[in-house]
């Protein structure tokens, strides 16, 4: 897998070579453009036109790597409205093209092909083979040991990281922490400084991935019917039968987003508790229901990692900003949207 840097200077190389008769030609990487920073900016005059490109790299032209792309450079385009912009990868299928095209962004990758709509210049290829197909997937990154890591190093994205600190602070053996972070590497989501920490580069490309492969589906759920009107106040009995039992808890979903982001009617609560369920179910007096007919929701977790990092709003814990979000993504209940929305009001990437 090509690490970020190697990626922008061949989707500089590739871009040079569309344009062969462009005088003037500038590079500049990280440019900062209002509050938005690009990975590579082109600067180069075609006659009398001077034509300004600005280029977002992806490691991977998945279309769930396209989509963060194409929000980052809507917001980029707010700051920079003359400015044409494209994505770059080491392959962008017709899938991620069509998400592209259809945002009026253009795109180069490194396999060959390309979409570059100018004034008066339009430069179109498409149907090249990638040249460097993946050959491991993305699932054993986010086998639920795995997450452990990829959910800290999401809940602390500025952090840089010492492996040993990592392995510790996410529970987990160093040899498991060493495999996460090599798998990392290799998609160049994270890179390693000067002093070897590890530095979280695309939290937004790791942050999709996660939430394509998992679903809150994979927790185990007890559904049951509230006897009251479902309220902060009903929230506020669930955790103290929780601690009351000392079972660590935290509410997610429409009831965790309505905490941290928004506060919104909730027509039924979902939260992570630890153990036998039963117990915290007697003590707040609510009937076992179908999760269909159920207004309140007790999930068993896939893995005690859900805990980590949790927030406290208003008295009440709730799980960790990149497990609430990827719980969201796979919600029917406008999950999606609210992910979205928890993602632009609370996360920052």
């Amino acid at each position: 897998m090509l690490k970020s840097e190697e990626i922008r200077r061949q989707a500089a190389q590739r871009l040079r070579e569309l344009f062969p008769r462009a005088k003037d030609w500038e590079e500049r990487q990280d440019v900062a453009i209002g509050a938005q920073k690009a990975d590579l900016m082109v600067k180069f005059r075609l006659g009398d036109e001077e034509h300004v490109l600005v280029t977002e790299v992806c490691s991977l032209g998945q279309p769930r790597q396209i989509r963060a792309a194409v929000t980052r450079l809507s917001e980029i385009r707010r700051e920079a409205p003359t400015a044409y912009l494209l994505a770059t990868a080491v392959y962008i299928g017709p899938q991620s093209a069509r998400i592209l095209r259809s945002n009026n962004f253009g795109y180069v990758d490194l396999s060959g092909n390309c979409y570059v709509a100018l004034e008066n210049v339009l430069i179109e290829k498409e149907g090249k083979r990638n040249v460097r197909p993946s050959t491991r997937p993305l699932r054993s990154l986010f086998a639920p040991r795995a997450t452990r890591v990829v959910r800290l190093l999401l809940t602390e994205p500025a952090h840089a990281w010492r492996l040993e600190e990592l392995a510790r602070s996410a529970a987990v053996s160093l040899g498991h922490a060493h495999n996460v972070v090599k798998r990392l590497e290799e998609l160049a989501w994270a890179e390693r400084d000067d002093r070897q920490r590890l530095l979280l580069t695309k939290p937004a490309d790791l942050l999709e991935a996660w939430a394509e492969s998992y679903s809150y589906r994979e927790n185990e759920v007890r559904s049951y019917f509230a006897p009251e009107r479902i309220s902060r106040k009903f929230m506020g009995e669930v955790a103290r039968a929780a601690d009351g039992a000392g079972r660590r808890y935290a509410f997610t979903l429409n009831a965790g987003v309505s905490l941290v982001a928004t506060r919104l009617r909730l027509p039924n609560v979902h939260c992570y508790l630890e153990g036998d369920p039963e117990p915290v179910a007697s003590a707040l007096g609510v009937r076992a229901a179908t999760e269909a007919d159920g207004t309140f929701h007790l999930l068993t977790p896939y893995d005690p990692g859900v805990f980590a990092g949790v927030l406290e709003k208003g008295g009440l814990k709730v799980t960790s900003l990149p497990q609430l979000y990827v719980d969201l993504m796979q919600y029917e209940q406008k999950g999606r949207e609210q992910a979205e929305h928890l993602r632009r009001e609370a996360m920052g990437f």
